[in-house]
């Protein structure tokens, strides 16, 4: 799950982290407000949606009087804005932040996430601040500095030092930002991050480290321990689809491919997606049905498939260990009856009663195409939507 900007702030406050002061809204005169309740003589409004890139959309901008707040704060709210990391469709904006402008000395970044390579929390930081990971690790990998955490032991004081070191900070503030990342890694662990970030990290000119920015995403398996952070999912800020699976308990992810594909189990939803790229064509998402699916879960996944206008052809991949194939095949029977299915429906059943979920498939009259072996499932969806 992502939180907003202000709400990831809200939450390192509480574990000591220092912020800039900041106030969420959602009209140009509450902005204003706002704005006159802080210290200026400038204030940054910064538009509220989950993707990075803000600035460069046209959703941050400085105010240099309360005026120009209500004015930025009026172009910025409801705006339609696109970013590289929301795709060409972009975010509508529902909220804006309005924060105290800040001294600044030098920006830094910073984050903390989980390293799957090792298992381990590691850290990263960067004397480049402001700039996208991704680029500088493409074009100077050597300016990020990394540190793996043991997790009996947390971020020692000895690693957040060596970092403060290796981005160049002297005096007071190696201090001040050991304390800053160690209170960051007490974060991360305490509300189950998966992934903690602050870019830029600012350098005052009075010396203070201070976090300018900060995004955070979520373990949605550890929500129950937090409902405080649970509450502050928006759902406007999520894919419909996604939503819905999430209310039938389907897991669904929307790809930007045409072939929909609905499996049991996420490791062969994985082979599967893997296998339809292989064979030419592109998985348009990631659904798994689960183990255990039920004909009626079924139903529902084929509506959440359909739903999706990009999709030209659906390949369907169950395997009859827990679940049994024939009702598998009842219930997309069903489903593509009730739904008018216009699409090609490719089906590849393996275990308990496959032979006679086949059989079910083929004498439906509805279209539906049963397919033995999952190679050629994948080679007949591809040719299907190459042939569309």
């Amino acid at each position: 799950m992502k939180v907003h900007e202000y709400q990831a702030k809200q939450i390192l406050a509480s574990y000591g982290v220092p912020v800039p002061k900041n106030k969420v809204c959602d009209t140009a005169e509450a902005a204003y407000e706002i704005a006159k309740g802080m210290e200026g003589p400038v204030w940054v409004v910064k538009a509220q949606i989950h993707a990075g890139g803000r600035g460069k959309g046209g959703g941050v901008k400085l105010a240099r009087s309360l005026e120009e707040v209500r004015t930025h704060a009026n172009s910025i709210m409801g705006m339609n804005l696109v970013t590289h990391q929301t795709g060409p469709e972009g975010k509508r904006v529902n909220k804006i932040m309005i924060e105290e402008g800040a001294d600044i000395d030098r920006e830094f970044y910073f984050s903390i996430l989980v390293d799957r390579a090792t298992s381990k929390p590691i850290v990263m930081a960067s004397a480049e601040g402001g700039m996208e990971i991704e680029v500088v690790a493409a074009e100077n990998p050597d300016a990020i500095l990394k540190e793996w955490i043991e997790p009996g032991f947390g971020l020692t004081g000895f690693q957040a030092r060596k970092l403060a070191f290796g981005l160049g900070l002297t005096g007071k503030s190696v201090h001040k930002a050991v304390k800053l990342m160690i209170a960051c890694y007490e974060c991360f662990k305490g509300s189950d991050a998966s992934m903690l970030e602050i870019n830029p990290l600012m350098l005052s000119k009075s010396g203070d480290v201070i976090a300018l920015d900060a995004k955070m995403d979520f373990d949605d398996n550890a929500l129950y321990r937090h409902k405080d952070i649970e509450a502050m999912r928006d759902l406007t800020e999520e894919d419909a689809k996604e939503i819905e699976a999430s209310e039938h308990d389907l897991n669904y992810i929307t790809l930007e491919g045409n072939v929909g594909c609905m499996v049991n189990g996420a490791g062969l939803a994985m082979a599967t997606m893997d296998i339809i790229k292989l064979s030419g064509a592109e998985p348009a998402n990631f659904l798994d049905v689960g183990g255990g699916a039920t004909q009626e879960r079924v139903e529902e996944a084929f509506k959440l498939i359909l739903s999706d206008k990009s999709v030209k052809a659906v390949l369907i991949n169950i395997f009859g260990g827990i679940v049994r194939c024939d009702m598998i095949a009842r219930g997309v029977i069903e489903a593509a009856a009730n739904l008018h299915v216009s699409v090609p429906v490719v089906v590849r059943l393996e275990g308990t009663n496959a032979e006679e979920g086949l059989k079910l498939l083929a004498e439906s009259d509805l279209g539906l195409i049963p397919v033995k072996g999952l190679g050629a499932a994948a080679k007949k969806v591809a040719e299907v939507v190459g042939g569309a």
